[in-house]
């Protein structure tokens, strides 16, 4: 620089020197010397570069809860960026309560997300992290207060399971199977996918159990419904509903509003081994009421109210004295039983069994066989029979729907049996004992048992021990 260089020159020189000394350097003075840029402070107080890096990382303990960012989705694991040294490992079967979930369905490339620290280091040296484990624990104190105020709880059924179905509600809660509905499920397979609501009946985070109630929810919110149901139902009425579910001690009917319960004793006049031999669910019946309970809210009915008494209507037809064909269908010590209509039995005493003295029932009639008997005795109110072999084999009047199936020209003006053209074989063995006997001859006791007819099968039901007193 020459000495004749003015103030001026001299000033843009600096300011050129100023400004063209590289990026990242100090800087030069007026007279060009260089001026290097300050050098930070030492600030590690001796400590070692690595324990610096460390200690500037997050810090985490097992069982903490930290939030980070998804950084990597691959099929069996995730990958959470929370400030630590290592991203995070969330194995799948961490991600959700769901069982065989596909990550990519569970979250997404920079979704941020809470996880719950597993471990800080596995033998491989990972941080591993649960993310249903953090939701567990963010939802428990959530569900302790839900309980605690009687609230609602609500979620999609996930899975069917032995017993109910599970709901997720931050966790697994369970439903049991007769908590779904007002009345038991059959098939909860339909409820998969569905979003409901429940109350909280059971809460044990120790042994990490949840129960639920719908039906305890449905009770509630349906309860003015049902009160105006039930005040409108009245006993003796007939209403039209569908069978909704069959169990062992009787039916459930669905009249529009609840349900109400046909008793296995209430399906049929006959006897009835088991409902499901009756009604099926889906069957639309016709039903009496028969009481209606306001404080326990139960609906009791009958489906055999709406039928015809099939006592009522044996009694109107036949009268003691008649002649009536049946089937030996029970042998007791006291007698046999004969069906001579549709679910009426009647009983023969031993004593009314033969003209002679009877030891055993067995020793004149075998179960399936079928022969004529003669009404002794018909107590319409106790329902029942009292029959009799021995004087059926006098002869007698017979009764008037054998009449027409054998053909008015079988018998005569008073109702006599006289044979015809066309007959059966227990015709013929009748018309064989009037031919050899007349009408006033009595059977042989061994006789009796060999010439009735016997049945192609054998109907065995049971027969009310105090029948007994009847024949009596």
């Amino acid at each position: 620089m020459s000495d004749q260089t003015t103030p001026e020159a001299a000033e843009a020189v600096e300011t050129t020197l100023t400004l063209e000394a590289p990026e990242g350097m100090g800087t030069f003075d007026s007279e060009g010397r260089y001026i290097p840029r300050q050098i930070i402070e030492d600030d590690l107080a001796g400590e070692s570069l690595d324990e610096a890096y460390t200690a500037s990382m997050v810090q985490v303990e097992d069982g903490q809860i930290v939030e980070g960012t998804v950084v990597k989705v691959d099929r069996d694991e995730v990958l959470l960026d929370i400030g630590y040294k290592s991203e995070g490992v969330i194995p799948a079967r961490e991600l959700s309560i769901r069982n065989d979930v596909d990550p990519s369905e569970i979250v997404t490339l920079g979704e941020k997300l809470e996880a719950l620290v597993l471990t800080k280091e596995d033998k491989e040296g990972r941080l591993v992290l649960s993310k249903k484990r953090a939701q567990y624990e963010r939802a428990w104190g959530t569900i302790e207060k839900i309980k605690e105020d009687e609230g609602v709880v609500s979620g999609p059924v996930i899975e069917v399971v032995k017993g109910g179905l599970i709901i997720d509600i931050g966790l697994r809660g369970f439903l049991p199977a007769s908590l779904v509905e007002l009345r038991r499920v059959r098939d909860l397979a339909p409820y998969v996918g569905r979003t409901l609501e429940a109350k909280i009946i059971e809460l044990d985070k120790n042994r990490n159990n949840v129960v639920l109630s719908r039906r305890a929810w449905l009770e509630e919110t349906q309860k003015e419904q049902r009160d105006d149901f039930l005040a409108n139902l009245k006993p003796g009425e007939v209403r039209r509903g569908v069978v909704s579910s069959v169990v062992n001690f009787g039916a459930f009917v669905d009249l529009g509003g609840m349900d109400g319960l046909v008793h296995v004793s209430e399906l049929s006049w006959k006897h009835v081994d088991h409902p499901g031999s009756v009604v099926a669910v889906g069957d639309e019946i016709d039903v009496q009421v028969l009481e209606v309970d306001l404080d326990r809210e139960r609906i009791s009915l009958s489906l055999k109210a709406t039928q015809q008494d099939p006592w009522q209507e044996f009694a109107s037809a036949h009268q003691v004295n008649e002649l009536v064909y049946g089937r030996v269908t029970k042998l007791v010590p006291f007698g046999s039983f004969v069906q001579v209509g549709d679910g009426i039995e009647g009983l023969v005493h031993i004593s009314e069994m033969s003209a002679h003295h009877v030891d055993l029932p067995e020793q004149v009639v075998t179960p399936g066989e079928e022969l004529w008997v003669k009404i002794i005795d018909l107590d319409l109110q106790r329902r029942r029979i009292s029959l009799s072999i021995k004087q059926a084999a006098e002869g007698g009047i017979v009764a008037a729907e054998y009449q027409e199936h054998f053909g008015e020209h079988a018998y005569d003006d008073e109702g006599n049996y006289i044979g015809g053209a066309e007959s059966t074989e227990a015709q013929q063995a009748w018309a064989e004992y009037y031919a050899e006997h007349g009408d006033e001859g009595m059977i042989p006791a061994a006789e009796s048992a060999e010439e009735a007819p016997v049945a192609s099968e054998t109907v065995a039901e049971e027969a009310v021990a105090d029948e007994a007193p009847a024949a009596e």
